[in-house]
């Protein structure tokens, strides 16, 4: 046996801190922290610790009214690995001065930082994201783009670039903390995380926001909004773009125009990729066949379903639905066999009352 096997690896867990706006969404900071509380119940170990964090250390007020008292004031952090902003409604309104200066100095110290919801508006105006693919909830895209044109947005439902991480709203953080769980500590520890929580499906870096073609467009163009109305509700037996036209009283010329202009791609292109997505939900979400999925997508044939799936998703059907990642593999890392736990901090309390439940270290890790 080797020096390094024969000797228990030691690592501190990894610390992060939740920056909280004013009208924060509290279900995103639920869905960011809950699957870390749940990774230290199962695992027996403390491997994250957290804090939530406020300018003066003052409670703030949640979009739903609930008022949460922080741990501390930026001031007064604890050190910390990562800073996660917390946003919500109306976020520009949220952020001070003082927000962004700190926001920088965790940047300068190498920190890494993520947002949740509308947070990561606060990160794009301290000049922390450009250059960097991020997300954020569907309803600031738009406002985003225009405000913000060297940060590379997405509709995904996170991103993980480099050193930052963000997520749209929702429950959506739970799938960004749970991908980052599994890449440090295994596949097992996440798919137990999911069980736990009745997470029937994670979903990864590859599923996007369904954003509200009206918020894209808004209300200037109801012929392109009737069309793409018109192709959501006829994917399996696809309706010929000459009669799309008809349909809306444009002419094919004017169809194409249309969806160049504001959707950036040609009709048939679009149309093509809502039956796509849709084949992806089925071939993820149900027991289907490849053959009848591919047929109430309203693909001809099965190798020609095939070739187009491959060619918008990078990966086959099958693979899909066998759920074979053609990215990076999830390395499973060692976990320390001894750990100092601080009596303060809060992620070791919320440790110390699981232990009487039946559920906790049911999942061990090597």
């Amino acid at each position: 046996m080797s020096s390094n096997q024969s000797q228990p690896q030691h690592r501190v867990p990894q610390s992060i801190g939740f920056l909280l706006l004013d009208n924060f969404t509290l279900i995103s900071l639920a869905s960011a922290i809950e699957p870390l509380r749940m990774a230290n119940q199962l695992s027996g170990r403390e491997l994250f610790r957290w804090s939530t964090l406020s300018l003066d250390g003052r409670p703030v007020r949640a979009s739903d009214g609930l008022q949460i008292t922080p741990d501390s004031a930026v001031t007064a952090a604890p050190a910390m690995d990562m800073v996660i902003v917390c946003g919500g409604v109306g976020i520009q309104r949220s952020i001070m001065r003082e927000h962004l200066s700190w926001l920088q100095i965790q940047a300068r110290q190498g920190r890494k930082l993520g947002a949740v919801c509308t947070g990561s508006w606060a990160l794009a105006k301290a000049g922390l994201l450009d250059g960097y693919e991020c997300s954020v909830h569907w309803e600031m895209l738009a406002s985003m783009q225009e405000a913000f044109p060297r940060v590379s947005l997405t509709t995904r439902l996170f991103s993980i670039d480099r050193n930052r991480f963000t997520s749209s709203g929702g429950t959506a953080p739970m799938d960004m903390m749970l991908h980052l769980i599994g890449r440090e500590h295994g596949r097992e520890l996440c798919a137990a995380i999911s069980e736990m929580f009745i997470y029937e499906r994670i979903r990864n870096e590859q599923d996007h926001q369904r954003v509200p073609l009206k918020h894209m467009l808004g209300t200037n163009q109801p012929k392109l909004q009737e069309i793409v109305a018109l192709m959501e509700a006829n994917l399996e037996e696809p309706i010929d773009l000459d009669e799309l036209a008809v349909y809306v009283t444009v002419s094919r010329r004017q169809l194409e125009r249309l969806f160049q202009k504001y959707l950036h791609c040609s009709p048939s292109r679009y149309y093509l990729k809502l039956r796509l997505i849709r084949a992806r939900q089925l071939l993820k979400q149900t027991t289907m066949s490849i053959i009848e999925v591919a047929s109430v997508c309203g693909f001809v044939s099965t190798p020609h379903f095939s070739k187009c799936y491959r060619e918008y998703f990078g990966i086959p059907p099958r693979d899909e639905r066998q759920g074979v990642s053609m990215g990076q593999p999830v390395m499973r890392m060692p976990i320390p066999q001894e750990l100092t736990l601080l009596p303060t901090s809060s992620a070791l309390s919320a440790l110390s009352q699981a232990q009487g439940e039946s559920t906790f270290a049911s999942v061990r890790l090597s």
